[in-house]
């Protein structure tokens, strides 16, 4: 039998999990577009040794931002239009000039930032993919670029590396997930549940679908698409509805007796549980929950619901009846192979606490409260 060694290179997905992974322990990556070549690294995990090393190779990098964070410090990129916004540095910028602007901890009391220079070129998919890498990664989006020469070899440094187009292409794909186990597991909301473990193949993560009885897999299945809330699930945080809706959800399937719940590990809308703590310390301040996401750099919710679908045809499922006050879950499902037939409220959970919460997820998120 001939074998190549080709098997025993890192396919794309396992190269973009790898560069995740990285920048989340502040390793750099190289980016490349059209012979333009480029290493990131997140400002947040970068250490002051590794910023000295990176400029002695390639000089005072780029600082680079999502148009909302900008917006929040700078009062020139108010009305940009680009996603990602580009800041030359001073020429003595130290690592602590790229913190203070990435880091809302820095943000109480002091002025707009300034005077920075923006730089106006049209954004490149090098920079579009850094910030996509470090958001997939849950850390503060804002990378430090350097450009690389075309004659610097980088290989002695063992950087992962990624052509943009390619990797932009790959994220736009549908996800691929994989059953790995399930096992019988009496709950208390029915006796006669089963939970199944799916995983992503390039180990970036893991999501749960929750079985309630024998449900029928010829009919629509009572079905409930929960992000992960650690805070309310498990400590029972009075500043969202997530636990009263997770367990709301599973009595009503245990009282008809058959249902799905889908619980993807999306905490925060997606921006991670240690955001989603800067997201309330902001919300301390003054600011709504969409405000929060906003200065921090992310958008208002940055989940991925496609993978509930996958998860749905993987257990058998193609129509579902939908606990939801999100309409926006419901459009997640459109182009996908899963019928939503129904769309049912679940409004549980409000209290003096979540008040104001709940009104802004109605006002600016569009959900149905």
């Amino acid at each position: 039998m001939h074998i190549t060694s080709d098997c025993l290179l890192p396919t794309l997905p396992e190269r973009l999990a790898r560069a995740r992974s990285d920048l989340g322990i502040g390793l750099p990556c190289v980016l490349s577009h059209d012979g333009a070549r480029a290493v990131v690294v997140a400002v947040e995990t970068l250490s002051q040794a590794r910023f000295d090393a990176l400029c002695h190779m390639f000089g005072v990098p780029e600082l680079i931002l999502t148009a909302q964070r900008a917006q929040a410090i700078m009062p020139i990129a108010t009305g940009v239009t680009d996603p990602v916004v580009r800041l030359q540095p001073p020429a003595q910028a130290g690592l602590a000039w790229f913190k203070d602007l990435s880091d809302t901890q820095f943000d109480a009391g002091r002025r707009p930032a300034g005077p920075l220079h923006m730089i106006r070129t049209v954004q490149s998919p090098l920079h579009r993919l850094s910030i996509k890498l470090v958001k997939l990664a849950e850390l503060l989006p804002a990378v430090a670029m350097f450009t690389v020469d075309d004659d610097a070899n980088l290989t002695d440094l063992g950087f992962a590396s990624l052509d943009a187009d390619e990797a932009l292409e790959a994220l736009l794909l549908p996800p691929v997930m994989s059953q790995v186990s399930a096992a019988a597991l009496p709950l208390e909301a029915h006796d006669m549940g089963r939970l199944h473990i799916f995983r992503d193949p390039d180990g970036t993560g893991e999501h749960y679908a929750i079985e309630i009885g024998t449900p029928d897999r010829n009919q629509p299945v009572l079905s409930r698409v929960h992000s992960a809330c650690f805070t309310g699930d498990v400590l029972g945080s009075l500043k969202c509805d997530c636990g009263p809706q997770l367990r709301a959800a599973l009595e009503r399937m245990g009282q008809e007796g058959a249902g799905v719940l889908l619980y993807l590990n999306q905490e925060g809308r997606g921006i991670g549980l240690a955001n989603k703590m800067r997201v309330y310390d902001l919300q301390s301040q003054g600011l709504d929950t969409v405000e929060a996401n906003h200065r921090l750099g992310y958008d208002d919710d940055e989940r991925d619901f496609r993978v509930a679908a996958v998860m749905l045809r993987k257990l058998g499922f193609s129509s579902i009846r939908l606990l939801t006050n999100n309409p926006a879950k419901v459009q997640t499902f459109h182009g996908s192979d899963i019928t939503v037939v129904e769309r049912l409220p679940l409004r549980v959970g409000r209290n003096r606490h979540n008040d104001n919460y709940l009104s802004v997820k109605a006002l600016k998120s569009g959900h149905s409260l």
